[in-house]
């Protein structure tokens, strides 16, 4: 068990200390006078108190179930039966036996619907029954167990002191939250078991598992705007390393989760450690503790984005889709059928280079990002002059053949159709004398 299961454990056993102390119960020969106290009890003989005395002092759990199973079968009826179904549930809890424990709490809980022990460890012992097929008899009882010890949860069990209760209460009133928590998880009652989670945590925040419990839950909605907060406990659940945390191999485990899940949700990886701090500084994760773009927002975003760009400049926009067609599995049929030969509408671009540099005939132009070559124009006249690399020019032209590693179409212009070409440094025109 954990260290908190046996602190909770103690806590019942605590509660049993007048159970135990039957050891010290003298043997009754016979039946005494009647009393307006509670009856006497009395042992059947010798041989019935002896077998008691051996059980009650018996500290091997398996050898004193084998004790009491002998008790039960000699004497079937016994004025102790009550101390006995006692004896068997703390002895199943000792075996770690929970179905064996259970069905005695029930058989106590018939007779003494508030007893606390009986309540504490059918519903400590719910989960462990439930499995991975919960039965609705499971889940309920649970349930009932759960909500029997919080209607009485500011009243110390018999035999407990005040002070006793308040050392153990905390811990027995958060189980009994996040054991009511799981059961609404089971039953897809989200928001129920988030209130649950939530008032466990309140109790105490550092909990490992109910902030993986409160992730899922929280996912389990499928509410996008709620996916935030959900990776927020996934994300501290996956690095609270305190008293209280998930074993080291858990923590891993829930780390790769929550990564991809971040991942999933964004669409990226930017952003995760902003997550990882907002978790480990907020131990409940309000639902403002951390923002999260998810990735459909995102795009959305990046759409109307880029549809105001292409507004503004439909010049790239035309490059971008011929790109994209020529670099598909069709670019070459799209090339011979759609482009080859054809003047195409206006496009936009910066020189990168020019052949030669003065007077070029050759233009080698960056359509997409002003840097990248990814045009070559030609022109059957050279150009006068020349103009800077990074000039912007404009120009229709003929594609007359392409390559798509690396990019590059190549353009048959003719000089009329380039539009913004200065023709710096071109030579003065030769002025020839008239003879007289």
């Amino acid at each position: 068990m954990s260290s908190k299961t046996s602190r909770l454990s103690l806590a019942v056993a605590v509660a049993m200390t007048g159970v135990i102390g039957l050891a010290t119960v003298p043997m009754m020969a016979q039946a005494q006078a009647p009393t307006t106290a509670a009856p006497q009890k009395n042992w059947k003989d010798r041989a019935e108190y002896d077998l008691f005395d051996a059980i009650t002092k018996d500290t091997n759990a398996k050898t004193k179930l084998e004790k009491l199973q002998q008790w039960e079968k000699q004497y079937p009826t016994t004025d102790y039966g009550d101390e006995r179904q006692m004896l068997f549930l703390t002895t199943y809890v000792a075996l770690q036996q929970p179905q064996q424990a259970v069905g005695i709490a029930k058989q106590i809980l018939a007779k003494d619907p508030k007893n606390f022990s009986a309540l504490y460890y059918t519903m400590f012992y719910t989960r462990a029954l439930a499995g991975n097929s919960p039965t609705p008899e499971v889940l309920d009882q649970g349930e009932k167990a759960a909500k029997a010890i919080l209607d009485n949860i500011n009243t110390p069990p018999p035999n407990v002191t005040e002070d006793q209760w308040k050392t153990a209460r905390t811990d027995v009133e958060n189980l009994a939250h996040t054991t009511l928590g799981w059961i609404e998880m089971q039953r897809k009652n989200w928001e129920a078991s988030e209130a649950e989670f939530q008032k466990s945590l309140q109790i105490n925040a550092n909990s490992g598992e109910v902030d993986y419990l409160m992730g899922t839950d929280i996912a389990s909605e499928k509410k996008v705007e709620k996916m935030p907060q959900a990776l927020c406990f996934f994300a501290r659940a996956a690095t609270f390393d305190g008293q209280g945390a998930l074993n080291p191999d858990g923590r891993k485990q829930v780390l790769a989760y929550v990564q991809k899940a971040y991942k999933t949700y964004h669409g990226g990886d930017d952003g995760f450690d902003t997550l990882i701090a907002a978790a480990k500084a907020s131990p409940t994760c309000p639902a403002d503790a951390v923002h999260i773009e998810d990735a459909a927002t995102i795009a959305d975003r990046k759409a109307k984005e880029q549809a105001k760009a292409d507004a503004a400049n439909p010049q790239l926009t035309m490059w971008k889709n011929l790109k994209t067609a020529l670099t598909g599995a069709d670019g070459a049929s799209y090339f011979e059928s759609s482009m080859k030969g054809a003047l195409l509408p206006t496009l936009k671009g910066k020189v990168v280079s020019m052949t030669p540099a003065l007077k070029p005939k050759t233009i080698v132009m960056a359509l997409e990002d002003g840097t990248t070559p990814d045009a070559t124009l030609k022109f059957e006249a050279a150009l006068p002059g020349k103009v800077d690399v990074g000039t912007e020019l404009t120009f229709e032209g003929v594609p007359e053949s392409y390559t798509t590693s690396p990019f590059m179409v190549v353009f048959a212009v003719e000089k009329d159709k380039l539009h913004g070409w200065t023709g710096k440094n071109a030579p003065a025109p030769v002025h020839h004398r008239t003879a007289h």
